[in-house]
């Protein structure tokens, strides 16, 4: 039982990420490049807000301290990424003999958004998916029988999400809208500040609303769906 629930949650979090991999990322070398850099970018974000949480000694136990900064940091280097990129563009087409048109530039921001979910999935459900293997029960102490299969459901929410958001975020930034900016940091704040509610045990509380906001991010803003992504 143990195996079988490891291996389904495991391919309900990852199994469609890792398809958006092998049919939109694997075969460009620049896209593997900028995949990887963006997890990076979320990587530094994650050991800002742990300097913070440990400096910041009165407020250690304090969840949604830790909370809001880690999303403000991880916003910041998405901006810091996004400057990045727009100064390596030159190089990148030096690289990839291809002219960075505005469709480019968007699965440019899309592969970078998509480096952002895959590193912010595997921290926040590898641990999980580790113990899923066995021995034990999940719920055996009177807790959700659930915990395994939503857990499951909102990595890869949260996979999508900020691949859609650096779609978004660049093009906000791109135009300078700062509608489409103060958007994808309000969505990302609010999504996480909802996972508040798990220890609760209120997972319909952050799960329902955290997969709307994932629809209404994507139909507003029809270059951040995949179907342009699959010709790449």
């Amino acid at each position: 039982m143990t195996l079988s629930e490891f291996f389904g949650c495991a391919f309900i979090a990852y199994g469609p990420p890792l398809a958006m991999f092998i049919f939109t990322v694997a075969s460009d070398p620049v896209k593997i490049i900028v995949l990887v850099a963006g997890a990076f970018f979320w990587l530094l974000s994650l050991l800002v807000s742990s300097i913070l949480w440990i400096a910041v000694v009165p407020l250690k136990e304090d969840l949604a301290f830790g909370l809001t900064f880690s999303v403000l940091f991880q916003e910041l280097f998405r901006y810091l990424y996004y400057r990045l990129l727009r100064k390596a563009e030159a190089g990148m087409q030096a690289f990839n003999e291809r002219d960075f048109t505005v469709q480019n530039r968007h699965k440019m921001a899309y592969v970078s958004g998509f480096g952002f979910g895959l590193m912010s999935g595997a921290f926040s459900f590898i641990n999980i998916l580790a113990e899923m293997s066995g021995p034990g029960t999940v719920g055996i102490y009177g807790h959700s029988g659930l915990f395994s299969i939503i857990s499951a459901l909102m990595t890869l929410c949260i996979i999508l999400l900020n691949t859609f958001w650096g779609v978004v975020f660049f093009d906000g930034l791109d135009k300078r809208s700062p509608v489409a900016v103060v958007y994808v940091v309000g969505s990302h704040m609010l999504i996480s500040c909802l996972t508040l509610l798990n220890q609760q045990n209120l997972y319909a509380a952050t799960l329902i609303p955290a997969y709307v906001v994932m629809v209404i991010t994507l139909l507003p803003h029809p270059m951040s769906a995949p179907h342009w992504v699959w010709s790449c």
